[in-house]
């Protein structure tokens, strides 16, 4: 027989659990959008011809990008930081100090 404390703490697992699968479904929108991001940097600096492979942008711009480009379906900045950690958790984005990079595959 279970008790209630046994019960709750597996609804707390399983809801834990629905959190991660809901933020990591947005890994690949959040990734398009870092992408994006990361195009306009290329392109500015292949334009000073300087070296492209240090594209980067700021985490505060990639969360305020997040909210702008997918604030419709429910992403607030809160949202957005949660995403930004579960990507580089799944080793997705490095960070550059305050600045992020995606990681490409095979560059692990």
């Amino acid at each position: 027989m279970q008790t209630n404390l046994s019960n709750q703490s597996t609804k707390d697992k399983l809801l834990e659990q629905k959190r991660q699968q809901s933020y990591q479904s947005w890994h690949e929108p959040a990734l398009r959008t870092l992408s994006g991001l990361l195009d306009g940097r290329k392109k500015n600096l292949a334009r000073q011809s300087r070296d492209v492979n240090n594209a980067a942008v700021t985490r505060d711009e990639f969360m305020q990008s997040l909210v702008d480009q997918h604030g419709v379906h429910g992403i607030n900045l809160y949202h957005a930081g949660v995403i930004i950690s579960s990507l580089y958790r799944a080793k997705r984005i490095r960070y550059l100090g305050t600045f992020i990079q995606i990681i490409e595959e095979g560059e692990l």
